[in-house]
C-alpha cells in the first residue's frame, strides 16, 4: 500500500504520495480534472518552458535582492533538471483545466520546491524553507507566468515542426528531378487540360509547402513577446519596480530567443491574438497538406481502372475480403490529421474569444489545441515523406499514353486555327473517338511537319512564340 504525506491549502488538508514531488494543489487537479487524459508529461517542451520561466524569474528575484543566494542557485540547478527532461513524471496535470493554468503553474512550483528541499536535505512538504508560493512563484501570478511558459513551449516545438516541413519538402523536390522527364496530362476541374511533366507536379508541391516555412517562422515570432511582471492583471502588484525588463532579459540569456517585454502588460495579460495567428498558419499548412494527400490518391488510384500514373509504397493488406487490393494508407491517415487540425483551430478561435475582462481564463484548452496539433502535424510530416513520398514510382508509359489520346491537346492549337475550328476538332473527336491529331490532317488545317511540332508534348511545357 503506498504511502502519503498530508499538505494543506486553502480548503484543508489532503493526502498526497509520499514520494511525489508535486504537492496539494496538483493532486487537487489530478482528483478534479480527468477530462483528456493527456497529461502535462505529453509535452515535454511545455514543461521545459515552465522551468525557463521559473528559472529566469528565480534569477530576476535574486538580482533585485529578493532571493538569497543558496536557494537562488538550488531553484536554477532544479529548473536545469527539468530542462534536461528529468521529473517529467512529475506533472500529471491534465492538459484541459479550469482555473486559468492555476494548477499548471502550481504543478511546476510544488516539483521545484520539493526537489530543492530535497537538495538541502528536508523532506517534501516542509515548505518553510522552500515555498511553492512565496519563494518559486515569488514576484509572479498564473497569469504570467503560465502563458509566458506556453510561448516558451512553442517556441521550441516550432522549430521541430519546421524541420520537419524543411525535410518533405525536399522530399517532394527530390521526387520533381526524379521525375522531370515524365510527360502527362494536367488537368482542371477533374478534366484533361494541357501537358505538363510529373516532375513539374511534385516540385509544386515542394513549392506550395515550402512557403510555410516562413509563416510559421514569422508568426512563431510573436511568441517573443511575454508578461512577465504583469502578475495578476497587468498592473505589477507585488513585482519590484523593474523586474518585467529584467525578467524578459534573462528569459532571453537562458532560451536564445529574443524575448522581450511586452509594451503594455494590461493588454498582453489576456490577449491571446498570438495564438490564433499561428494557429491559422498550422490550418493553412494543414488544408495544403491534405489537397497534396487527395492528389497522391487520384494519381495512385487503379492500378486497372483508375488513373494509375504514379505508384505509392505499399503498405498493408487494403481488404478483409478483396484478395489484392492495397489501399494509399499514408495519404489516408495524413486526411485525418489535417482534419483534426481544422478542428483544434476553431478550439483555439473560440477559446480566444471566450476572454473576458483583464483575463482569458480558456488558456489550457487554447494551448493543449495548438501543442496537439504541432505533434500531430510533426508525426503527419514524417510519416508522409518516410512512408509514402520517397517510395513513388511513376508510370512513364501510362502518362504518356494519356497525353496522346487526350482531347486536352487540342488547345495547342487555338493560336494557329482558331478557338471555333478547335472547339469543333474537339467535339468532333469526342464523337467520333478519332484523334484530334488525324482530324486535322483530314481537313487539311495545318501540315503533318507543322501539326507534329505543335502537339510535341514537350513544346507545350512552356511559353513560346508561333
Amino acid at each position: 500500500m503506498e504511502n502519503f504525506r498530508k499538505e494543506s491549502d486553502l480548503l484543508g488538508e489532503l493526502e498526497v504520495p509520499v514520494n511525489a514531488y508535486y504537492g496539494v494543489q496538483t493532486q487537487r487537479a489530478i482528483n478534479n480534472f480527468k477530462i483528456s487524459g493527456q497529461l502535462l508529461s505529453s509535452y515535454p517542451e511545455f514543461i521545459k518552458g515552465l522551468a525557463f520561466v521559473k528559472k529566469a524569474a528565480a534569477k530576476t528575484n535574486y538580482e533585485l535582492g529578493l532571493l538569497d543566494e543558496n536557494l537562488y542557485h538550488t531553484i536554477a540547478e532544479v529548473c536545469d533538471e527539468l530542462i534536461n527532461g528529468e521529473l517529467h513524471d512529475q506533472f500529471p496535470v491534465d492538459m484541459i483545466q479550469g482555473g486559468a493554468g492555476t494548477s499548471i503553474n502550481m504543478n511546476a512550483n510544488e516539483v521545484i520546491a520539493n526537489r530543492v528541499l530535497e537538495k538541502l536535505g528536508k523532506n517534501k512538504g516542509q515548505y518553510e524553507f522552500c515555498s511553492p508560493n512565496d519563494h518559486i512563484n515569488l514576484s509572479q501570478s498564473t497569469n504570467d507566468a503560465y502563458p509566458t511558459a506556453i510561448k516558451m513551449g512553442l517556441l521550441q516545438m516550432n522549430i521541430s515542426l519546421v524541420e520537419k516541413l524543411e525535410k518533405i519538402v525536399e522530399a517532394f523536390r527530390s521526387k520533381g528531378k526524379e521525375f522531370q522527364d515524365v510527360i502527362k496530362m494536367g488537368r482542371t476541374q477533374l478534366q484533361d487540360a494541357v501537358p505538363m511533366t510529373l516532375g513539374q507536379e511534385f516540385e509544386a508541391f515542394a513549392a506550395t509547402l515550402e512557403e510555410d516555412i516562413s509563416k510559421l517562422n514569422n508568426n512563431a515570432n510573436l511568441f517573443v513577446e511575454v508578461n512577465m511582471g504583469a502578475t495578476a492583471i497587468g498592473t505589477g502588484i507585488n513585482a519590484p519596480v523593474g523586474y518585467a525588463t529584467l525578467c524578459a532579459k534573462n528569459l532571453a540569456q537562458l532560451t536564445g530567443f529574443p524575448i522581450v517585454s511586452a509594451p503594455d502588460l494590461v493588454e498582453a495579460t489576456p490577449d491571446t491574438g498570438s495564438y490564433v495567428i499561428y494557429s491559422s498558419a498550422m490550418k493553412r499548412l494543414a488544408v495544403k497538406l491534405s489537397k497534396i494527400c487527395n492528389d497522391l490518391r487520384l494519381l495512385a488510384s487503379g492500378p486497372r481502372a483508375g488513373l494509375s500514373e504514379i505508384n505509392l509504397p505499399p503498405m498493408q493488406p487494403g481488404s478483409s475480403i478483396m484478395p489484392g487490393k492495397v489501399n494509399p494508407v499514408i495519404p489516408e491517415v495524413v486526411n485525418q490529421v489535417c482534419f483534426k487540425v481544422f478542428g483544434n483551430d476553431l478550439t483555439v478561435t473560440f477559446a480566444a474569444e471566450a476572454g473576458q475582462l483583464q483575463l482569458n481564463v480558456m488558456e489550457p484548452v487554447l494551448s493543449h489545441a495548438i501543442m496537439e496539433n504541432i505533434h500531430f502535424l510533426s508525426n503527419a510530416l514524417d510519416t508522409l515523406r518516410e512512408k509514402c513520398i520517397v517510395g513513388i514510382t511513376a508510370n512513364k508509359e501510362v502518362c504518356l499514353n494519356m497525353v496522346k489520346h487526350s482531347i486536352g491537346i487540342v488547345t495547342a492549337l487555338n493560336p494557329y486555327i482558331g478557338y471555333k475550328q478547335s472547339t469543333a476538332i474537339a467535339k468532333e473527336a469526342l464523337e467520333t473517338g478519332k484523334s484530334v491529331y488525324n482530324l486535322v490532317l483530314e481537313k487539311e488545317l495545318l501540315s503533318q511537319e507543322k501539326l507534329d511540332e505543335i502537339l510535341d508534348p514537350k513544346n507545350m511545357l512552356k511559353p513560346h512564340n508561333k
